[in-house]
C-alpha cells in the first residue's frame, strides 16, 4: 500500500461511493454512513503498513475495514425500522403519534452517490431501495453483512468470511437465515419488472401536478391498491387508495392548497420537498420520497426530520416565484 497521503488517496479513492452505499445499507443513515467512511479511510491509513496485498486486494481490505467499523457502530446504535414495519397500521384520521426515542431509518441522497464520481456506476441502486433497507433492519448485524456483500456485492463465500472474520460455514449459515427473514418480511428484488427511472419520475411528476392542485381524486388515480402511506417520525401509517385520501383531505384543509414543489431523488427513487404557503413565501413541510410499480406509486414515505433535511442541502424557506431566500 503506498505510503504517501497522494498515493493512498489515489489506490483507495474509487471505492469511496460504493463504501458509502455499503455503510448505508448497514447503518441506514446518510449521516452516520458519512461519518463512518472518513472513519474507515483513517483506520486504513492507519493500518496501511499492515496490507498484504499478495492475500487480498485494495477492495477486500478495505471492505473488512468498513465491516469492522459497521458491526462496532452497530453494537451501540439500534435498529432503525420504518414505522410500517414497527407498529400495526391506524386510521387515517387518528391523532399524529410521534415516535419516542426512535432512530428512524433516514433516506440516502442520490447527489452523494453521483457528485462526479466515476466510481458511482459499481453502486446498484435497487438494492438502496427504502423497502430493502427497511427489511434489513429486522437482521442481525452479521446476517445483514452476509446478505449484503454475497447478494447485493457480489463477494464470493471465501472473500465474504475473510471481511467478517469468520468461516464459510458461518458466512453460508447466516446468508441463509436472511434470505428467509427479507422474503417473510415480502421484498423483492425484481429489477427487471421495475419501471425505468424516467417511468418512475413521469408517474412522480404527475403526482406533483395533482398535489399543486389538492386534487385528491388526481392523485388517488395514480395509487397502487396496496399503497402504503409512512410518515417517520410518526408512528402513524396506512394502506389503500381510500385512507390515503382521507389523510390527503386533511392535510390541504390543516397546511391548505397552496404549495411548491422541489424535485429529489433518494435511494434510487423519485421524490420531492413540499413547502407550503407562510406569508409572502413557501416554508420546508416535508420530503417525500415514492416507491413505482408499473401499476402506479405504491409507497410513499413522508420525512420531516431537520437532519434529512440538511443531508438533502434543502432550503428553509422560498421566496414567492419559488426561490430559496438567504438565512
Amino acid at each position: 500500500m503506498p505510503t504517501t497521503v497522494a498515493d493512498f488517496e489515489g489506490q483507495v479513492a474509487p471505492f469511496r461511493t460504493e463504501l458509502l452505499a455499503y455503510c448505508y445499507r448497514m447503518l441506514a443513515s446518510a449521516h452516520d454512513a458519512e461519518d463512518l467512511v472518513q472513519d474507515i479511510y483513517l483506520r486504513a491509513w492507519r493500518a496501511r503498513e499492515q496490507y498484504d496485498e499478495t492475500r487480498s486486494s485494495p477492495r477486500t481490505w478495505l471492505y473488512r475495514i468498513a465491516t469492522n467499523a459497521c458491526l462496532t457502530a452497530l453494537e451501540v446504535r439500534g435498529r432503525r425500522p420504518l414505522p410500517s414495519g414497527l407498529v400495526a397500521e391506524r386510521e387515517p384520521l387518528a391523532p399524529l403519534a410521534p415516535g419516542v426515542d426512535v432512530a428512524w431509518l433516514q433516506p440516502l441522497p442520490d447527489s452523494l452517490l453521483d457528485a462526479g464520481d466515476p466510481a458511482r456506476t459499481v453502486v446498484d441502486r435497487s438494492s438502496l431501495r427504502l423497502a430493502f433497507c427497511a427489511a434489513l433492519q429486522h437482521l442481525s448485524a452479521r446476517q445483514r453483512g452476509a446478505l449484503i456483500l454475497r447478494d447485493v456485492l457480489s463477494f464470493s463465500a471465501s472473500e465474504a468470511a475473510e471481511i467478517l472474520g469468520t468461516t464459510v460455514v458461518s458466512v453460508n449459515s447466516s446468508l441463509q437465515r436472511a434470505r428467509t427473514r427479507v422474503k417473510e418480511a415480502g421484498v423483492r428484488q425484481e429489477r427487471l419488472s421495475e419501471p425505468s427511472a424516467a417511468e418512475q419520475r413521469a408517474w412522480v411528476d404527475r403526482y406533483m401536478k395533482a398535489f399543486e392542485q389538492a386534487d385528491v381524486e388526481g392523485l388517488k388515480r395514480l395509487l397502487t391498491e396496496d399503497v402504503i402511506m409512512e410518515m417517520p417520525p410518526m408512528l402513524n401509517w396506512f394502506a389503500g387508495p381510500r385512507n390515503y385520501g382521507l389523510f390527503m383531505d386533511w392535510v390541504f384543509e390543516k397546511a391548505g392548497t397552496d404549495w411548491c414543489l422541489k424535485p429529489v431523488a433518494a435511494n434510487g427513487q423519485p421524490g420531492f420537498a413540499a413547502y407550503r404557503r407562510a406569508g409572502d413565501g413557501y416554508e420546508l413541510h416535508t420530503l417525500q420520497v415514492f416507491t413505482v410499480t408499473a401499476a402506479g406509486i405504491s409507497r410513499n414515505s413522508v420525512f420531516q426530520e431537520p437532519e434529512i433535511f440538511a443531508s438533502f442541502g434543502l432550503a428553509a424557506a422560498l421566496d414567492a416565484r419559488g426561490l430559496a431566500t438567504a438565512g
